[in-house]
């Protein structure tokens, strides 16, 4: 099955941004794609100087314009859309980060809010963000059983592992990898690994622009790069073989192969 893979650069201003993806969501369907994914904060930029409260005000709820829009757009391509976007939270001026599957008939049938919030290198998104407190379970979508993460998830190899262990053949994991020293073979490698180590597709489609280093990926589950967008804004297509995973967790069957019962530090 066909998957489109958006990479653009977010401006800060969200009805901008949802013009565009309207318009990727409606030629990713007229190319014949039957899931198209977008980048993490793909509802727009917030950069340094935007308040924690200015953030929440411009949030919305999963029934607000945004992903309404997005939905509708869905339905009438008849195309399935995984995306994020700034979600209100009970907090006060605090959001949670929410990535979202909405089926070809236009109605989300999943949402999960990152878990893992990016307190590194320098940055505090739990200055602005509120984390999720649960995984959500794969769901079934035209290119195979999705398992969802959301960028500084990827770093986590607990998770990526549940989700293979629950059932999944594709993760995907909506991005804003920041521009850094190493950042690039970081996003590289990890996306790589998560895919070898669970035999399955990774799909991973990241901003490029602002602070963010592109390079959306695609990987198969071997290891090998299918797809690596560079720097260029756009749209592109890679198609996912679900017999693949099975292949190569026939002849590579790590996930089979685990000791769980032996896995203690009590020595």
């Amino acid at each position: 099955m066909k998957v489109a893979v958006v990479q653009f650069k977010a401006s800060t201003k969200k009805e901008n941004n949802l013009k565009k993806i309207i318009t990727y969501i409606s030629k990713a369907a007229a190319n014949h794609a039957t899931l198209c994914a977008f980048p993490e904060f793909m509802m727009f930029y917030t950069n340094s100087k935007q308040t924690p409260k200015q953030l929440a005000d411009l949030a919305e709820s999963i029934n607000g314009n945004f992903v309404t829009t997005i939905a509708k757009t869905a339905k009438e391509n008849h195309i399935q859309v995984i995306g994020s976007f700034y979600e209100k939270s009970r907090k006060k001026n605090r959001v949670y980060d929410t990535a979202f599957v909405i089926n070809e008939s236009g109605k989300v049938i999943s949402t999960y809010r990152k878990v893992h919030l990016y307190d590194a290198l320098g940055f505090r998104e739990s200055d602005k963000m509120i984390s999720g407190s649960k995984i959500a379970k794969p769901v079934n979508t035209s290119i195979g059983k999705i398992g969802m993460m959301i960028c500084y998830d990827l770093r986590f190899p607990e998770m990526s592992r549940l989700l293979a262990i629950a059932g999944s053949e594709v993760l995907v994991a909506p991005s804003a990898w920041v521009k850094g020293n190493m950042k690039e073979d970081h996003w590289i490698t990890i996306n790589k690994t998560r895919a070898i180590e669970n035999g399955c597709y990774v799909v991973a489609p990241d901003q490029v622009g602002n602070i963010y280093c592109g390079r959306s990926l695609v990987v198969d589950p071997y290891g090998k790069i299918l797809l690596d967008m560079k720097k260029k804004q756009g749209i592109s297509y890679v198609n996912i073989n679900l017999n693949k995973v099975k292949q190569t967790r026939k002849t590579l069957p790590l996930l089979k192969n685990r000791r769980p019962t032996v896995y203690s530090l009590k020595f």
